[in-house]
């Protein structure tokens, strides 16, 4: 029996050979998720490499098309055309976006700077208040001082015989005022820590602006729009550059040589024109004026009007003649306009 016991014992592994195997086991799922995750980047690398490769053939057949036209002599002319309107339309894009820039910068400072002149206000009634305190405390305890003294000249003024029969009332009167002295000393330590707090508050974060300011902003930028506008309506430069933005080179035709190099010629001396002159605040801020009057909201917390409200443009002259021209800047995006509004 003992011989079979032997024989049908159970063999218990070694710790370290089970170690092993745990180690290998997890060695081995490490290694299969490394592996998952090499193998999803190699799949995210072609992706981007496919579209890379796709975006430059793109750009190719653009490029193949463009000089397809230019070699042709009937769209050559309407190439150059095109793209000096396209030119118009990025001025004017930059122009406003500047002006919008600027505009939001002063705005944000001036609401800034009075609320910054409002909590230095306020930061300075609480410090007089506190330094009117402290002054007031400090003159009780200079008096408490000068009190202090006089009693302890007493105390040692006294005779042997007055002191025995006084000392002890007088040493009382001491240990008052010295009491009270000490009170005060540990409310002006208060006070003077109530300085330091109020000297050391920062001012309140800015909290941007609010949509009364927002929509006040968006006039400006609206009218100024429509400056630009106004400064390239004549001959439809204005709609032509905005067609040229919107579109592909070749879409356009803008007939032969004598059409579009009359369109050059009117555009250079548009620009010219325009560029010798400053747009007028005053007519701008009228004009910002006449848009908020007409503009509606989808809602009270809304700061862009809806497009069809200010479908107007408003031509103010210099001796204040109004005129006004059916035209959606806003809808169909003239100069990139949406972009660069406050919301």
């Amino acid at each position: 029996m003992a011989g079979l016991t032997g024989i049908f014992k159970t063999v218990e592994e070694p710790a370290q050979d089970s170690d092993k195997l745990v180690d290998l086991f997890r060695n081995r799922s490490e290694l299969k998720k490394e592996f998952a995750a090499l193998r999803d980047e190699k799949y995210r690398l072609e992706d981007r490499v496919k579209e890379h490769r796709a975006s430059i053939e793109r750009v190719q057949q653009k490029l193949n098309h463009l000089e397809s036209l230019l070699l042709d002599p009937e769209w050559v002319h309407n190439v150059v055309a095109f793209y000096q309107l396209r030119r118009l339309a990025a001025h004017c894009e930059a122009r406003l976006e500047r002006f919008a820039e600027q505009l939001k910068q002063q705005r944000e400072k001036r609401i800034r700077d009075k609320s910054l002149a409002g909590w230095k206000q306020e930061i300075d009634q609480k410090r007089r208040k506190v330094e009117s305190r402290l002054g007031e405390h400090r003159q009780r305890m200079q008096m408490l001082e000068e009190q202090l003294q006089a009693e302890r000249d007493k105390m040692q003024a006294m005779g042997g015989l007055s002191k025995l029969m006084h000392g002890k009332s007088q040493a009382l009167r001491i240990e008052s005022v010295e009491s009270e002295l000490a009170t005060a000393g540990t409310r002006e330590a208060e006070l003077l820590a109530e300085m330091e707090r109020i000297d050391g508050m920062e001012p309140p974060p800015h909290e941007g602006l609010d949509i009364a300011a927002k929509r006040s902003i968006n006039f400006m930028i609206l009218s100024f729009a429509q400056q630009l506008y106004l400064d390239f309506y004549e001959d439809n430069l204005a709609t032509l550059a905005k067609e040229a933005s919107d579109k592909s080179v070749g879409a356009v035709n803008y007939g032969g040589k004598v059409d579009c190099d009359e369109i050059l010629e009117r555009l250079a001396e548009r620009r010219q024109e325009v560029e010798q002159r400053e747009p007028d605040s005053k007519i701008l801020q009228e004009r910002a004026r006449h848009i908020a009057r007409d503009a509606e909201f989808r809602g009270a917390d809304e700061a862009v009007p809806t497009s069809g409200s200010v479908a107007t443009v408003v031509d103010i002259m210099v001796n204040g003649a109004i005129s006004r021209i059916d035209a959606n800047l806003l809808g169909e995006n003239y100069f990139k306009v949406a972009r660069v509004l406050s919301r």
